[in-house]
């Protein structure tokens, strides 16, 4: 178990998100992303009735088509369940994303333009997994096409394992470390 044993408990909500990329035949990749909220014990809702345990009281999807530059190209988004019956309105001003890019300062792009009364709370959550789901479907593939640089590594101190002064670092991009007994 990756955490310790727990104190004992009983368990309430779930929350499952689930990114998936996808390369598409035309040359542009599809992000998609997933998000269900369920609770272990029925309550009553006033738009729903009797939410039973394990009905989700969120549910929905969201797709981003983008180009290989990480430019929203379209944009499908779906409310399939959510607290009230209007939820479902919010969907369609996701389409606002088209034309952004997926990159520094994606998340505060996102909750500028969707960010509260136009948007969904969730939907716009589910926006960050999202991007990361398609650096980690795209870069992979893009960066093994282009010619090796020296330039500076995009990765380079955008995490504890990337830090100019690690061991990864140091392994992977020599000329960038910035760590005690420089690499040879």
């Amino acid at each position: 178990m990756p955490l310790p044993a727990p104190a004992p408990r009983q368990a309430i909500h779930t929350r499952r998100v689930v990114c998936k990329g996808y390369r598409r035949d035309d040359g542009l990749w599809d992000i998609e992303g997933y998000l269900a909220d369920t609770k272990s014990y029925a309550f009553e809702n006033k738009h729903r009735g009797t939410v039973e345990p394990g009905d989700p009281v969120h549910e929905m999807w969201l797709r981003l088509t983008i180009d290989d530059n990480f430019v929203v190209q379209a944009v499908e988004a779906v409310t399939e369940k959510g607290p009230f019956a209007i939820c479902p309105g919010a969907a369609p001003n996701f389409k606002k994303l088209v034309g952004l890019t997926m990159g520094p300062g994606w998340n505060r792009q996102v909750r500028h333009l969707l960010g509260g009364p136009s948007g969904c709370t969730h939907l716009v959550e589910l926006t960050g997994p999202m991007a990361t789901t398609a650096m980690q479907t795209i870069w992979p593939l893009r960066q093994s096409k282009q010619p090796k640089k020296a330039d500076r590594p995009r990765l380079l101190d955008t995490c504890f394992a990337f830090a100019s002064d690690s061991p990864v670092v140091k392994d992977l991009w020599p000329d960038h470390y910035t760590g005690g007994a420089k690499a040879t």
